[in-house]
């Protein structure tokens, strides 16, 4: 199924712009030059999130709480580089990330074709999933072979297409600078999702190749004056996921099901990392980073659960579906198309019957801590290596396989307390889900109770030590069973029934994609081919206007200044969240308080765009994304532009924190220049 634009919609790939679209609207026909330095400096954080290169040595930007990750990583008790921030003035002081991994996209290929022809069209969904999933294993091998780049062979309209993405990898990251996180994240959970804002939420990283700066042709000129109001903005960047293409069954079971459960855990979540956090000062430095994220996706989720619980929104969805559905009734060659509805709606029926167990088992939320997650990576890897590469899980793909040590040999601080805490509580959680009496839960608990039981598997692994995890890695599944490691042990008992759950879950999507695409092909019949498909944490292209909007009868100017933002902490009182960084109080004397800090546009983005360039018709950095208002969190499911905004810090701002409150010139400066 296909959208079609209304406003500025639309989340679209790079290599099927709107062209018509942008010349007929804005008067804007984007060259082919300008469209691949854009695509060549965008930037992809495989931990979640988007940036780009904004200078020719390998400088790039992207959010603050994007590179959180990889700032707590490098963090200790005595430097505490995400609360105090980071500045590395000499090229010798850049810290080098543990286990960061950047991708930038080179070139898409269409092999649709290739895919569809290896599955057999008579097949059942189970045979149907392991012919594609070979095929697609085989491309990707092939891929890498050949040039060497990662290759991954994406999905695009639940099933509608398949396309080659090969992506240069860079694995040697430092980071540069970086703000206190007061200063990036102000105003705090109160003022997520909210405007007007105040944030200074970038930082700065640099990638390297063969130990010196990357040298990058394609990168993004940052512009000293920023965004201006009405200016038609565009942004690049990946945006995880969105369910716009989905139909009524499957946002129902969204709706009444899935999100409600996703909910429950993330508050459950939230107040055991609060609680905990707010015992000492480290135990808040440890959990900070995960904090974040719980708070973040809650309150994510919240805002997609109201928008799938508005009448308008959902009765909108009803009647698309059904006007789409009486244009081919009667038509024989719509008749599969038709069908298709019904068949999604008996495999969405299928996965939500076993999606708690699937959430708790394959999805890990029964032992969710670290532990766990390379106890049975370490498992699995010892079972899927020796298999054919097109028969594997696919996170053990040849492809896949750089990628998957870069992630299991990393050096990462891993906190025996929070283990302890995340796995008693999982367990609790287990245990409370499917009941005491359950014969998993009893094996799994072993006759203690959840936090004894806990205490005994963190404290009795070893899978936390890098030098154990390299040695059962590469001795394969004999080395991992003669370690007897306790963890592996647990991995292993739940590991039968957690792959059986995936087989049917994997089962019932490719069902689901096959029965999408049979749409797809009847909506390109019946309202043409022009449209885009959902976002797939891969590269796309958004555009829009800077522009205010009216809320609760009062309107709500686009841009926000470093004079409000001292205005804010002022009103609140300076209390946290509310505070201001020191450094803020000491040099505001320095600064041009009417310079432009936090500005909103019509951009269409979700969740993975956070860190995404801003950039005007000249392909110039304006602004970085790193947030959306309130009324954005329903364009999961349907983009409206009537309230809904994308936030950005704007490019003034950041130069003029660099140079007054940071003295950071030499960054201020490369960015400016584009060079060291």
């Amino acid at each position: 199924m296909l959208v079609t634009a209304r406003a500025d919609e639309g989340m679209w790939l790079f290599n099927q712009p709107p062209r018509e679209w942008l010349r007929t609207r804005h008067q804007f026909d984007p060259t082919d030059a300008w469209l691949e330095r854009l695509q060549k400096a965008s930037v992809r954080f495989n931990s979640g999130g988007s940036g780009s290169f904004v200078s020719e040595d390998g400088l790039l930007i992207s959010n603050h709480h994007v590179g959180a990750d990889a700032i707590q990583k490098l963090s200790t008790k005595e430097k505490n580089y995400l609360q105090d921030g980071f500045h590395a003035r000499k090229p010798e002081q850049e810290l080098k990330c543990l286990d960061l991994e950047l991708n930038v996209l080179q070139s898409i290929e269409d092999v649709t074709a290739r895919v569809n022809a290896a599955v057999p069209k008579e097949a059942d969904a189970a045979s149907a999933f392991a012919a594609r999933r070979k095929i697609i294993a085989e491309i990707e091998k092939e891929s890498l072979d050949r040039t060497g780049l990662r290759s991954d062979v994406v999905t695009l309209w639940q099933g509608g297409a398949y396309h080659l993405y090969r992506f240069k990898r860079y694995t040697d990251v430092r980071l540069v600078f970086a703000p206190e996180q007061q200063a990036a994240f102000f105003g705090g959970d109160p003022d997520n999702f909210e405007f007007p804002r105040h944030c200074l939420d970038f930082c700065l990283f640099r990638a390297y190749e063969n130990g010196q700066p990357a040298k990058v042709k394609d990168y993004l000129r940052f512009s000293p004056t920023g965004a201006q109001d009405g200016e038609l903005v565009f942004v690049s960047g990946h945006p995880g996921r969105t369910s716009r293409l989905l139909t009524v069954a499957e946002l129902e079971y969204l709706r009444d099901q899935a999100l409600p459960y996703r909910l429950g855990v993330l508050k459950r979540l939230e107040v055991l990392l609060g609680v905990w956090s707010a015992r000492s000062e480290e135990n808040a430095r440890r959990a900070k980073d995960e904090l974040f994220g719980v708070q973040n996706s809650r309150k994510a989720l919240d805002g997609r659960l109201a928008g799938l619980l508005d009448p308008e929104l959902f009765s909108a969805k009803l009647k698309a579906e059904a006007d789409f559905k009486a244009r081919l009734v009667g038509k024989p060659e719509f008749a599969e198309a038709l069908a298709a509805y019904d068949k999604i709606a008996e495999a969405t029926k299928i996965q939500a019957a076993q999606a708690v167990r699937s959430l708790l088992l394959e999805g890990g939320a029964a032992f969710n801590c670290e532990s766990f997650g390379l106890a049975r990576t370490l498992l699995r890897a010892g079972d899927e290596r020796p298999r054919p590469n097109g028969e594997r899980l696919r996170e053990f793909s040849d492809a896949g396989k750089a990628s998957l040590e870069l992630g299991l040999f990393s050096e990462k601080p891993i906190y025996t307390d929070l283990e302890l805490l995340s796995l008693a509580d999982a367990l609790t959680f287990f245990a409370a889900q499917l009941g005491v009496r359950d014969e998993l839960v009893q094996k799994v608990l072993a006759g203690k109770s959840p936090r004894d039981r806990a205490a005994e598997l963190i404290h009795g692994t070893k899978v936390r030590d890098v030098a154990f995890r390299k040695r059962l890695y590469e001795g394969g599944a004999s080395a991992v069973a003669a370690a007897n490691d306790p963890m592996i042990e647990v991995a292993r008992l739940v590991d039968e029934e957690s792959r059986a759950l995936r087989k049917v879950a994997e089962s019932q999507s490719e069902a689901k994609q096959q029965a999408h695409a049979a749409i797809s092909r009847a909506r390109n019949a019946v309202l043409g081919t022009t449209g885009y498909p959902d976002a797939t944490f891969t590269l796309r292209l958004a555009f829009g206007t800077v522009k205010g909007y009216e809320e609760d009868g009062k309107p709500v100017p686009p841009f926000t200044t470093l004079g409000s933002f001292y205005e804010r902490a002022k009103e609140m009182n300076h209390r946290p969240p509310f505070d201001m960084p020191g450094s803020w109080e000491k040099r505001r004397s320095r600064l041009d308080l009417k310079t432009r800090y936090n500005f909103v546009s019509t951009v269409d983005i979700i969740g993975g765009n956070s860190g995404s360039p801003v950039v005007n018709r000249a392909g110039e950095f304006v602004g970085i994304i790193f947030d959306g208002n309130l009324q954005s969190l329903s364009w999961d499911y349907a983009f409206s532009d009537r309230q809904g905004r994308a936030t950005s810090a704007h490019s003034a701002a950041i130069l003029e924190a660099l140079n007054k409150i940071y003295g950071a010139k030499e960054a201020a400066r490369e960015l400016v220049n584009g060079r060291r």
